[in-house]
């Protein structure tokens, strides 16, 4: 079974080695044809804290770690101009 990735955005990382990442689905409605944008925001793992909000990553499904965090960083692919 393929491990499921997605690349998403830092939108919290205040919590110690998590992050919340926003995922963006896009979509055609059937009958209207309109594009919609469905967000979902995932708890992931991020052992060595390099993410900032605003961060592009790329998050990979793994193992229950806590209640709510079943994702791990694997790697911050363009780091946010945003000063924090």
């Amino acid at each position: 079974m393929p491990v499921k990735q997605e690349i998403g955005i830092v939108v919290s990382n205040k919590m110690q080695k998590t992050i919340v990442v926003k995922i963006e689905d896009r979509y055609s409605h059937a009958v209207y044809s309109k594009t919609l944008i469905k967000t979902k925001k995932y708890l992931a793992h991020d052992e060595l804290e390099e993410c900032t909000i605003g961060d592009e990553v790329l998050v990979q499904e793994c193992r229950p770690l806590s209640k709510r965090k079943r994702w791990k960083l694997i790697k911050v692919l363009s780091k946010s101009s945003l000063i924090s």
